[in-house]
């Protein structure tokens, strides 16, 4: 176990479709919870629902498109959250990208990938030589600025007007959008993904010195499209 406190709790089961708990941690940041339902698996924070792995698109779009916009030609990127995996496999599997960083403040998560059920969904990626794990807060790691990449891929809230702490809100203001652009390179991308459109956050971007700003949907099967904002150090 890491230095979270941490234990197995019993599986509750109300029906054949119920979520049955597999894991729950209480840790500096708030409780976190790993829950099964049926083949897929959620990941549950201080009781909100934060990631899930039914459907993987949107996660997989936000490095594709961030490497789309990108014209070099061995790139390194930082992957703001390590979730459920998608993210991470996805990056892991283009050859292209020449240093692949994720970072992840919840030990909680990486364990469950290093030795739990959501390897599967990493695809072991962790085991790439490319690959540095970084257990560490993202909004300070990127606030620190003591390392660059050509691409940012951050997915650490539901999006910019919903985060999962107070603490991640400053990432989305002039503050934490000033050091993420320290972080990139000249031409560098910004990729964000939220779980629906958020034009201030497109405002902010636009604000803080960012160009090529704009937005890819993805539609989901209820209600509003999950997106994908994009925007490119000058």
């Amino acid at each position: 176990m890491t230095a979270q406190s941490a234990h197995q709790v019993p599986p509750d089961r109300d029906g054949p479709d119920a979520p049955v708990t597999l894991d729950r941690r209480q840790g500096p940041y708030g409780e976190l919870v790993l829950r099964q339902r049926g083949g897929h698996f959620e990941i549950i924070a201080n009781g909100c629902f934060l990631m899930d792995t039914a459907d993987g698109r949107s996660e997989r779009l936000l490095v594709q498109a961030a490497l789309d916009g990108l014209a070099a030609e061995r790139p390194a990127v930082l992957i703001g959250g390590l979730g459920v995996g998608f993210s991470l496999a996805y990056a892991a599997a283009e050859p292209r990208w020449s240093r692949i960083a994720v970072a992840e403040r919840e030990g909680a998560i990486i364990e469950w990938h290093r030795s739990g059920p959501l390897a599967a969904f990493s695809a072991h990626a962790l085991d790439d030589p490319r690959v540095t794990v970084l257990h560490t807060d993202l909004v300070g790691y990127l606030a620190a600025g003591a390392e660059t990449y050509d691409a940012l891929c951050l997915d650490i809230d539901n999006g910019p007007d919903w985060t999962v702490t107070d603490s991640n809100a400053g990432l989305y203001g002039p503050a934490g959008l000033a050091a993420a652009r320290h972080c990139l390179t000249p031409g560098g991308v910004l990729a964000v993904w939220s779980a629906q459109p958020s034009a201030a956050f497109e405002q902010a971007l636009r604000a803080g010195g960012f160009q090529d700003v704009r937005t890819l949907e993805i539609p989901v099967q209820r209600g509003v499209p999950d997106v994908v904002h994009l925007a490119r150090r000058a």
